[in-house]
């Protein structure tokens, strides 16, 4: 934001948080009067509603009735599939529901600056996608009871403030299932990071299917790197240069598996003749890929949609029924899987 939206974005701030000083209490309290919570008692409620009419403060949907709520949706950075759909659905999902989606990233911005801007704007809330909140930021958000929801977020977040995500363990688990139903019993995997709760359950998941299937896990047939398309194409190209390769690669993300496809190709190995290749997310790219990959795939506007349903819930002060929401996801079979050929494994 630039120019005069930037001043008056600041001046705003600034203006808040002289309220806030004033009043003896936090930016917060003052943003949940601003947006008219009912969890500040009436006496604050009093008090800052004075000072702000003393300084001429004008909320902007009394302004302006024309003009739709706002959120906050910060994510890492913007780089990758599935990072794009998940903007799309939070973007798009809000708009059906009459709110503006206002995106940033923690690139050079932290999420402790976010929060104050969500402030700044008179946003009603902040989504938090695919980031690790530092000790400092989750007290924040608990004792301050600030708007937020998380989508995966990277690290285990306080039980008390609401996140959401998919079934990342049994969509792993049917990922490899798929694979074992083809007669694959040599099952490679590009995991994600161990810090990563996404990232950890898919690997689990994996696990647990070959458990079933009575196949011992081979920590020689697993790489773990981000969801990345390079690290990806890296870890392929190591695994498939094992003596006896695997016949088939879980990939846990859809950037990870086109970096197995752009691997075999490199090595010439055909897929799926000789190698199967299996992801999880099914962004776009999925179906454009050559082969079009089979993957789980996750409810990306959905995701979107339950996000902001539940910060709007908790920008007027209705906490949801459960901190932690899991969607369901469901199996995609394309043509980059397939039963294992004679020759597959073989180098």
């Amino acid at each position: 934001m630039t120019g005069s939206a930037g001043s008056r974005r600041d001046g705003q701030y600034g203006l808040l948080t002289a309220i806030a000083d004033e009043a003896g209490v936090s930016l917060a309290t003052v943003s949940k009067v601003v947006h008219r919570r009912r969890d500040v008692s009436e006496a604050t409620r009093s008090r800052v509603e004075a000072l702000l009419t003393e300084r001429g403060y004008v909320r902007a949907w009394d302004g302006d009735a024309r003009r739709p709520r706002q959120i906050l949706a910060v994510f890492r950075d913007l780089a990758g599939p599935y990072t794009l759909e998940v903007v799309r659905g939070i973007v798009e999902s809000a708009a059906e529901m009459g709110v503006h989606t206002t995106v940033g990233t923690t690139s050079r911005r932290s999420i402790a600056r976010w929060l104050e801007e969500s402030a700044a704007l008179g946003a009603a809330g902040v989504v938090i996608v695919i980031s690790a909140l530092a000790e400092q930021d989750q007290r924040r958000i608990v004792d301050q009871r600030l708007p937020v929801v998380l989508v995966d977020p990277l690290n285990a977040p306080s039980a008390d403030i609401p996140s959401v995500g998919v079934t990342n363990w049994h969509g792993a688990t049917t990922a490899v299932q798929h694979l074992l139903q083809l007669g694959h019993r040599r099952i490679g995997m590009l995991a994600g990071r161990s810090h990563s709760l996404a990232g950890s359950a898919r690997l689990h998941g994996y696990r647990a299917a070959l458990a079933e299937a009575a196949i011992p896990y081979d920590p020689a047939l697993v790489r773990s790197t981000d969801f990345d398309f390079g690290e990806g194409l890296r870890a392929a190209r190591s695994v498939l240069a094992l003596s006896e390769r695997p016949t088939a690669l879980f990939a846990a993300s859809d950037a990870q598996a086109l970096g197995a496809l752009e691997a075999a190709r490199q090595l010439g190995i055909p897929v799926p003749r000789e190698l199967s290749v299996m992801s999880f997310d099914d962004t776009l790219v999925a179906g454009m890929a050559s082969p079009p990959l089979s993957a789980v795939r996750q409810p990306f506007h959905e995701l979107g949609q339950e996000a902001t349903r539940v910060l709007l819930h908790l920008a007027d002060g209705r906490p949801p029924a459960t901190t932690r929401r899991e969607l369901a996801t469901e199996l995609v079979v394309r043509e980059s899987t397939a039963p294992p050929h004679e020759d597959s494994g073989r180098v």
